[in-house]
């Protein structure tokens, strides 16, 4: 994957956070670090996102289409 370089603004407070965590070894530099949260980050939201549309599924007909032709298809399986 390539990397490309970008300029962000960030305050002082936060920086001062983020260069411990680089001064105790939690990660080898402040870019590794910064990429890092904001994978995390977009990770969370997409399932976030994922979370919200599941919750506009209706659970009877999800179950209805999820066990259609279902009983069909166990009258043709051979018993044992």
């Amino acid at each position: 994957m390539s990397m490309l370089k970008i300029a962000i603004t960030i305050d002082e407070k936060t920086l001062k956070k983020l260069d411990r965590l680089v001064a105790n070894r939690t990660f080898p530099n402040r870019s590794r670090a910064v990429q890092e949260a904001v994978e995390e980050k977009l990770q969370h939201l997409e399932k976030t996102r994922l979370t919200r549309e599941c919750l506009k599924l209706n659970p009877v007909l999800e179950q209805a289409l999820a066990e259609e032709g279902v009983a069909e298809d166990l009258r043709e399986w051979p018993e044992y």
